[in-house]
């Protein structure tokens, strides 16, 4: 069979499933629609938070940008996974325990304070729309190539199925829909990568593949090396980046996933705190298969694109190239009219342009795998991106009704009004997060480590601090909070968009790229926090009782 029939009969697959859980599934009340009724499996949970944290930056863009920067693209892989750890270890248990299941809950409550919560509100709706343009951008780039149409065009197909399941299930929807995204994309990652690792080095764990001899008796990693100098590109393994912004955005990328409210509303789904604990161990095990396979598959595919397009005949470019070309995602600008692709180092030189999240897609068709593979991968980097964007819609929705509504504007309305506006907010965010992927700020790995920078700026030192020092106030929180996102926002926009008289990276202050500078926000935030808060009232008594109870070893009562 064809590609595009393989396509149209995995994806659509895969589409009516995750339809027909969420019809399956349909929330009828507000707890099944926030947080599933607390009846999620500790496993199924695990599943469902590792798709939710596998977004298109984990699947498309992660091992993109590694294949094209090398060394300096492990920031993400260490700032992502580590960041899990410390949400998992510092803050999963303790936010569960507490008993809210959104972030501005949480802040609104420990902080004592509709301020605090108003703040906390806007800073979630920053960070998640943020982070959904990135998701809604990596839909657009898939659908652009395998059901072949316009970035714009797949971008709209993929509004539509996420606010189909999103509105309709509401968490219980997107809990279930998500374990079926995780096999899905974890099945799609795992099969192109073995069998490349195959091809290339004879080995059928990609993990040790790529740091394995190749089938010409050359070290794969030796050999890339070898053809970046060749080329005039940097020595793969090394860095150029600085050793400040790569410690910087490391930081940044882990601190900000602790502070990311999407996430951290799966730990509310399941029954008692020690299911939340063992559903963040199960989440760290599914994440981890990707993420060790994330840099092999960054090594095949760079290897595989330099030989197949380097100082070949542009008449001889197999169909996978004319396809990418089709989607303006590759250009080939033949500068000194010889037919030859020059793919170099040298700007003035080189005429090949690759986008980086295409890398992992065209992997499989660079190396020329089954039809069946190629259909496969799409269907997983769909599943990827969807069921990320199907959490952060759940959490503006949740912020704008619950946390909004609810709380400060109208706290009598009933269960029914409530999730009638959970769904319309829904249905709005879905609108500006297409915007959002039809205009993104960069990339998709770079626009969703914004997201992180913004998450790590604003919620991250009012989360620990709440937790862990019982006399922060609600003066403190709310300065920190607005300091530290405001910061970050400047910084970003300057730099990103040039706002400001805003330069090139030239002109970074002390070398810190915007997406390292979470990292220095926060601080900004935890250093505004402790002195406001040392100059101000100290919390009631009440407040200091709840902080001192969260952190009791719990009794594993249902909460």
């Amino acid at each position: 069979m064809s590609l595009q029939i393989w396509i149209w009969i995995i994806v659509g697959l895969t589409f009516a499933l995750y339809i027909g859980i969420a019809i399956w599934s349909k929330a009828g009340s507000t707890n099944e629609f926030y947080i599933a009724g607390k009846g999620v499996n500790p496993i199924a949970n695990g599943m469902a938070t590792a798709a939710d944290w596998m977004s298109a930056a984990s699947f498309i863009s992660m091992a993109g940008i590694i294949s094209f920067i090398g060394y300096d693209g492990s920031v993400y892989l260490m700032g992502w996974t580590g960041g899990y750890v410390l949400l998992a270890l510092l803050l999963a248990p303790y936010l569960r325990k507490f008993g809210k299941f959104t972030v501005p809950d949480f802040i609104g409550d420990r902080y004592y304070s509709n301020v605090a919560r108003t703040v906390a509100v806007f800073c979630a709706l920053i960070v998640s729309f943020t982070y959904i343009a990135g998701q809604m951008r990596g839909v657009g780039i898939v659908f652009s190539r395998y059901l072949e149409v316009d970035i714009n065009s797949g971008v709209f197909i993929g509004m539509g199925i996420v606010l189909f399941y999103a509105i309709l299930g509401g968490m219980k929807g997107i809990t279930y829909t998500q374990v079926a995204q995780y096999c899905v994309l974890i099945f799609a990652f795992m099969v192109p990568a073995i069998f490349i690792s195959i091809q290339m080095t004879g080995n059928p764990i990609p993990q040790l593949g790529f740091g394995s001899e190749s089938t010409d008796g050359v070290y794969l990693l030796d050999k890339l090396n070898g053809l970046h100098q060749e080329l005039g590109f940097s020595e793969y393994t090394s860095g150029s980046k600085s050793t400040l912004d790569v410690f910087l955005i490391t930081a940044a990328l882990m601190i900000g996933t602790a502070g990311l409210p999407h996430v951290i509303v799966r730990f509310f789904t399941v029954k008692k705190v020690s299911d939340a604990r063992k559903s963040a161990g199960w989440a760290l095990l599914f994440i981890a298969i990707l993420y060790t396979t994330a840099p092999a598959i960054a090594v095949f595919a760079r290897t595989n694109l330099i030989e197949t397009v380097s100082e070949k005949d542009y008449s001889t470019m197999p169909y996978w190239f004319k396809k990418w070309e089709e989607t303006g995602l590759l250009k080939y600008d033949d500068k000194n009219n010889d037919n030859i692709i020059q793919y170099l180092g040298d700007e003035q030189l080189n005429e090949l342009t690759i986008d980086k999240d295409i890398m992992v897609l065209a992997n499989p068709e660079i190396a020329q795998l089954p039809n069946w593979v190629i259909a496969l991968l799409a269907a997983g980097a769909i599943a990827a991106a969807l069921s990320t964007a199907a959490g952060l819609l759940l959490v503006i929705s949740s912020s704008i009704s619950h946390d909004l509504i609810k709380r400060i504007i109208n706290p009598e309305i009933s269960d029914k009004g409530e999730l009638i506006a959970a769904r319309v907010s829904a249905f709005f965010a879905v609108m500006l997060a297409g915007y959002f992927g039809i205009n993104p700020p960069d990339f998709v790995a770079a626009t969703v480590a914004l997201a992180f920078g913004l998450a790590a700026a604003s919620f991250f030192p009012a989360i620990v601090l709440g937790i862990f020092y019982k006399k922060m106030n609600k003066e403190g929180a709310i300065s920190g909070m607005l300091i530290g996102i405001l910061s970050m926002l400047f910084y970003m926009t300057k730099f990103k968009f040039g706002w400001f008289g805003g330069g090139s990276s030239e002109d970074w202050w002390f070398g810190i790229s915007p997406e390292g500078f979470g990292t220095i926000a926060m601080l900004i935030n935890l250093i505004v926090s402790i002195t406001v808060a040392n100059f101000t009232a100290s919390p009631p008594e009440k407040i200091i009782k709840l902080v001192e109870n969260i952190r009791l070893p719990s009794d594993d009562e249902e909460l």
